[in-house]
């Protein structure tokens, strides 16, 4: 099944004087050269309003036009799972991801996944490339997404999220107590001992973390995250490296830290918290058609939200 796309770009101004088919492959990240290339060569792209060469140079305001023929970029099959939207038009679809799903189909998870999903909501996205899924959530990491339903949208959340205009922040709440916020600039790639696993490793990719307090508990802390990178796991691994790891962690939590004189319903509320206590709270970035600057926002989830007021709980009786 193919897909009949008509749209144009502008060409921005960090892509200008750069060669046509340079300009593309960012442009159109996630489609192949080769694909890029047999639409020019048809003459199904074209510079202000005329054909063009791969190899053209390209100026800051220029008119690429695209009449193209979208392949299906997988094998997904569309689900019918509900999604809490939070703002939605034809080029965005903005989502508060429950804790739990996870965003992309992969071995062991190809079905029940926020892709399945939103090829239900959306059945063009089946020829955006990873149908339009930008940047990812941990499956058990809550809160705000951004999907392209457009391929001017996909490609504009790409340029946002490389050029790091696109402003995240996240809620996480980790063990021990941190006297002060500051900033984590570690690089971070595969844990070379255990190769499921992301760490702190010389050779790995540039990755940095701002952190605040935003509260204070016995034993606890609650914390907001800002992302200057989008290193897997990078949170929950720049967090653990400075030795307050996320309450719930399975994979960099190590050993639960349990408070002293800790009552017995905090002790079921951690317990029961299987999930690393992270949320993304908040996402800026720009509209790719009108350049509004847009912010949304999505609620702490319940399970969250129990926790803090067991925390808070717990606090005041210490004191």
């Amino acid at each position: 099944m193919t897909d009949n796309l008509v749209t144009e770009f502008i060409v921005p101004a960090r892509l200008g004087e750069q060669r046509l088919d340079r300009v593309l492959a960012e442009l159109l990240d996630g489609y192949s050269r080769s694909q890029i290339q047999s639409w020019i060569k048809a003459g199904d792209i074209t510079l202000n309003g005329r054909p063009v060469k791969p190899r053209e140079k390209v100026r800051e305001g220029d008119r690429l036009e695209l009449d193209v023929t979208l392949p299906e970029q997988g094998d997904w099959v569309a689900e019918a799972i509900e999604l809490d939207v939070l703002f939605e038009d034809d080029h965005l679809l903005v989502i508060n991801k429950p804790a739990g799903l996870v965003v992309h189909p992969a071995p062991g998870h190809q079905t029940g996944t926020l892709v399945n999903a939103v090829l239900a909501h959306h059945s063009e996205a089946r020829t955006l490339p990873r149908a339009g899924i930008v940047h990812r959530l941990d499956k058990d990491t809550s809160g705000v997404m951004v999907v392209a339903k457009s391929l001017i949208a996909h490609a504009s959340l790409v340029a946002q999220l490389q050029s790091r205009d696109m402003g995240r922040e996240y809620v996480a709440v980790v063990q021990g107590e941190m006297t002060g916020g500051g900033e984590v600039d570690a690089p971070i790639g595969r844990d070379p001992r255990h190769r499921t696993r992301m760490a702190v490793v010389p050779d790995g990719k540039p990755a940095v973390t701002h952190y605040r307090i935003a509260e204070r508990f016995a034993g606890f802390t609650q914390v907001d995250c800002q992302l200057e990178s989008g290193r897997t796991h990078q949170i929950r691994v720049h967090l653990s490296h400075i030795g307050y790891p996320l309450i719930g962690d399975p994979v960099y939590g190590g050993r639960a830290r349990l408070p002293k004189g800790a009552s017995a319903e905090l002790l079921e509320t951690l317990h029961q918290f299987r999930r690393q206590a992270l949320h993304a709270r908040w996402l800026h970035l720009v509209h790719p058609q009108t350049g509004e600057a847009l912010e949304f926002e999505a609620p702490l989830p319940e399970d969250l939200e129990v926790l803090l007021q067991a925390l808070r709980a717990h606090t005041v009786a210490r004191q």
